[in-house]
């Protein structure tokens, strides 16, 4: 028996319903479909993340095979399992003891289709608010609609029914008007309609587009959004198909940024992933992979060849050379970080200078440590910095010098050497 859920409060807006119970055989995979990554994160991911910006707040994720690991990636939303594989209108049943007596709005969509955006699942919620309609309808035209269902219209254009591809006659294979697999609904009538199909088609199983023809002979009324951008439509059911949805979300996210002021100097080789942050007047170089939870400041200068991992920040005129790989670090304006060097756990000031082939060695087997590097200090090529350590401000590492961790280096202090000694301190600390 599944719990009830949604409060006063909740249930007075609209719930989501997530189908993700597929197994996705022909991805060739012991991972849920829906747990393959575009750009960083589980594809179920990007749709969460459309529903949360679109203000839905309530989301029940439908899963079936490999509901544990779902479980564990799924955040902020209820996981409902689905017992038996018979169908998209088993699969909304199974959610119907977990929502008890609501009786608003219902958002379905599935948990294969990533790229739809947050506005237009917002068009699709506003048409049915203001047409009042039982059932809102997500549709696209394509030149060939060949795998879709189809979208069957009376003369006067009102939508009487969906026919399945396996289950299209020779007059439905022509038209070109296409179920997404996302609807509104109201709640009472979908499930007054769901308890009226029967399986009787191919494959045995209970359709979630069959309750339209029910509801069209019922006298309901069936509206509709058609969505303009292919690109949001693609379900994906194959490695092929995960590959076209990644070039997709990749340009649309590249786009976004060059029209705020960045520069990509060659998109087709450059990556970043949904929610970077980069200031106007920043270059991205080739060959650059930025990933999520980065933040860039104004005028910075990135690549070629870098990559930054999650959670770095860069402020204002920061360069970073080619082959750098950072990660947890946080650089400060006008510092340069200069080829094949790798920072991880690292906090460095303003105005400094990383040499070539820099190390920050952050890991010991147990613990990630943290190296600060202060203001205007010098790290020579080759340097090897073992965390936990600090870098006062001015300091001059020496090339190839391995700074051993805990052996702080003071303010204005030259180190050098295998491991690192104290060479020459400025006493006054402002200059060497």
């Amino acid at each position: 028996m599944v719990n009830h859920f949604l409060d006063d409060k909740f249930m007075k807006d609209i719930i989501a319903i997530v189908l993700a119970a597929g197994k996705g055989t022909r991805m060739k995979s012991d991972i849920p479909k829906v747990l393959h990554e575009i750009l960083g994160k589980p594809m179920i991911s990007h749709i969460l993340d459309s529903l949360r910006q679109a203000g839905i707040t309530g989301i029940i994720t439908v899963a079936g095979y490999g509901s544990e690991l779902l479980r564990y990636e799924v955040k902020n939303a209820r996981i409902i399992v689905q017992k038996r594989f018979l169908g998209s209108g088993d699969a909304v049943l199974a959610c119907k003891s977990g929502v008890g007596k609501y009786s608003g709005d219902v958002l379905i969509i599935c948990g294969d289709t990533p790229l739809i955006r947050a506005d237009t699942i917002k068009s699709l919620m506003e048409k049915h608010r203001s047409s009042k309609a039982s059932l809102t309808i997500l549709t696209a035209e394509l030149k060939d609609p060949t795998g879709y269902g189809r979208i069957v219209r009376r003369p006067d254009g009102k939508i009487s029914k969906i026919v399945e591809e396996t289950e299209t006659r020779l007059y439905e294979e022509v038209i070109n008007e296409i179920n997404v697999g996302t609807y509104c609904f109201n709640a009472g009538d979908m499930f007054d309609s769901l308890a009226k199909i029967k399986p009787d088609n191919s494959k045995k199983e209970l359709f979630l587009t069959d309750t339209i023809e029910i509801l069209h002979k019922s006298g309901k009324t069936i509206e509709s959004v058609m969505i303009k951008d292919e690109g949001e439509i693609i379900g994906i059911n194959t490695r092929k198909d995960l590959s076209r949805a990644t070039r997709i979300l990749k340009d649309r996210v590249l786009e976004e940024i060059m029209s705020n002021g960045v520069t990509i100097e060659d998109p087709s080789s450059t990556t970043i992933y949904p929610g970077v942050k980069i200031g106007q007047d920043t270059i991205v170089h080739p060959n650059t992979v930025i990933e999520s939870d980065v933040e860039i400041g104004k005028g910075c200068r990135i690549g070629p060849f870098a990559r930054i991992r999650n959670k770095v920040c860069l402020a204002d005129n920061v360069e970073i050379g080619n082959f750098v790989e950072l990660v947890r670090t946080r650089i400060g304006c006008g510092t340069r970080v200069k080829h094949h060097t790798y920072l991880g756990d690292t906090i460095i000031g303003k105005n400094v200078n990383v040499g070539a082939g820099t190390i920050t060695a952050n890991y010991d087997g147990k613990n990630k440590n943290r190296t600060i590097i202060e203001d205007g200090a010098f790290i020579g090529v080759g340097a090897i910095l073992i965390a936990p350590l600090r870098i006062g401000r001015l300091a001059l590492v020496g090339a190839g010098s391995v700074v051993s961790k805990n052996h702080n280096v003071p303010k204005g202090a030259t180190v050098l050497g295998v491991p690192a000694r104290l060479l020459k301190a400025n006493k006054k600390g402002d200059k060497r």
